[in-house]
């Protein structure tokens, strides 16, 4: 077997230029354009031509590439079998050299991908329509007797009013024990990757799959479809932010030595983000954001790209002791920025995760970030003239996060940055996710008024605007609430 393409390969599945070829066996030559999808060391997925037409090409390479290309190609089969709608295969078979296996798909023109639709779609009625085809979509799955155990927006496309569903690797048959239940789950999968504000259709939603499938519609089977949306959602948030994302993954590469951990944004050097690097970064006290005992802030130019760099230091012996056994406060920084990306709340990216150890140790830590060129929300409250639509994006973003069981810690104005006119969290080394389960209802709900509380300490000498937020949240809060006040608000001193 012949290294050199796998190696290429596995380089570009990294990182690197979009555009190359790959000579098949008893073919012609697969054209790739651009690289849509990476799976480090694994397999590339890219947009080419073949044969003239224009093609999506899965390049898996690896020691379980036969493996995962006859799992793909095994679950568009079922799919054409059961006549639902999915690209077709033109190729399956291996490049020249017999070290890479290929599977070339039509490319459905004049299509688009059902995630890339969704986020274009500012109309909630237009959104509305498209979760209902996705749901129908689904519907025929089950009716079919298969699952998309894969069940990401991603992996459909919409071509006019027609849904194909993606990636075969997904596809299994329904299991005969527990059918009902894995449909429902399975359901309820699809409605935890839309909008956390989108869970008022839920009810109409299933409403819509019941019909397609000709069962009955019962309230305790809506209610269990909820509970699940919200239990899943907040399984693969948490699972995201506090354990992939640690280690080596689509998004992130890992470093790991006696004296160093590093986690950097996929196609970021090491080098740039070591630990000279980052101190000298914030040798400059006078220019420095923040020059504290427990954390050091400076703005920095790393990789071409503007950034924050945030130090947490070790104040003293025993504090060095304190922190050395627990998660630093910087990664708990780099779990919740990705938190909140995945649940659709805006922070600056992520950039990178370093710290400095001694075996299982840990010393000082370091959480780098876009850095963004956006006033405060004191700040900017004082200076606009349209506060009525940034106090109703304030109530909006803190009404998702009470959906989404996720409490900020530190609600100082100056933790919030209005970037044209939404609001935008930063310093999340307080912030946590809480669990679902109505043991913790409790507890959550002390945490979030106590949120609010801060969040409205801000404007205390300021009544126009702490106005403007109680009428703000009085009305995106009690849309849930239509006929008593939300007892949140309430305790909150906001009714």
């Amino acid at each position: 077997m012949s290294a050199s393409l796998t190696n290429s390969l596995a380089e570009l599945s990294v990182k690197g230029e979009s555009r190359f070829s790959v000579e098949l066996s008893n073919a012609p030559i697969l054209l790739c354009e651009k690289i849509v999808r990476r799976v480090p060391n694994k397999r590339i997925v890219a947009q080419g031509v073949w044969r003239g037409k224009a093609v999506f090409a899965k390049l898996f390479f690896g020691k379980s590439a036969a493996k995962y290309l006859a799992r793909d190609k095994h679950g568009i089969d079922l799919l054409a079998q059961s006549n639902i709608a999915t690209p077709e295969v033109l190729y399956t078979g291996l490049s020249s050299d017999g070290c890479v296996h290929v599977l070339i798909l039509e490319a459905i023109e004049a299509s688009q991908n059902v995630e890339v639709a969704w986020l274009s779609l500012n109309v909630a009625n237009d959104r509305l329509q498209l979760a209902k085809q996705l749901v129908a979509e689904v519907a025929k799955h089950h009716k079919s007797g298969l699952l998309q155990t894969d069940l990401y927006l991603k992996n459909f496309l919409i071509q006019d009013n027609k849904v194909f569903t993606l990636d075969g690797d997904g596809i299994r048959r329904l299991s005969c024990i527990f059918k009902e239940r894995q449909k429902l789950y399975n359901l309820a999968t699809l409605f935890s990757k839309m909008d956390v504000l989108d869970d008022a259709w839920i009810s109409e939603l299933y409403a819509h799959y019941c019909s397609q499938l000709e069962l009955p519609c019962t309230p305790l089977l809506e209610a269990e479809v909820w509970y699940l949306t919200q239990k899943i959602r907040h399984k693969v948030a948490s699972t995201y932010a506090d354990k992939k994302v640690f280690r080596t993954c689509t998004d992130v590469k890992v470093t790991q030595s006696f004296d160093l951990y590093s986690a950097l944004a996929t196609g970021l050097h090491q080098q740039v983000f070591s630990l000279e690097v980052l101190d000298a970064t914030l040798t400059n006290k006078q220019a420095n954001l923040k020059n504290g005992k427990t954390c050091t802030i400076a703005k920095a130019t790393l990789a071409q790209t503007d950034v924050v760099v945030k130090r947490y230091n070790i104040k003293n012996f025993w504090h060095g002791l304190n922190r050395a056994f627990r998660k630093s406060r910087a990664a708990t920084s780099w779990a919740n920025a990705h938190r909140l990306m995945i649940c659709g709340i805006v922070t600056p990216k992520p950039i990178a995760l370093v710290e400095a150890r001694f075996g299982w140790l840990r010393q000082r830590a370091y959480f780098v970030s876009e850095y963004v060129d956006a006033p405060d929300a004191l700040r900017f409250f004082a200076q606009t003239e349209n506060k009525w639509d940034a106090a109703l994006a304030m109530a909006t973003l803190f009404y998702k996060l009470y959906l989404l069981k996720i409490t900020h810690g530190d609600c100082k104005a100056s933790n919030i940055k209005m970037v044209k006119g939404e609001p935008m969290l930063i310093d999340l080394d307080a912030m946590q996710g809480h669990a679902t389960c109505w043991l913790a209802e409790a507890w959550f709900n002390r945490k979030h008024v106590k949120d609010l509380k801060r969040l409205m300490k801000n404007w205390v000498e300021d009544a126009e605007v702490t106005a403007l937020l109680r009428q703000a949240f009085d009305q995106i809060y009690n849309e849930q609430y239509p006929y008593e006040p939300n007892p949140i608000l309430h305790r909150a001193g906001l009714m």
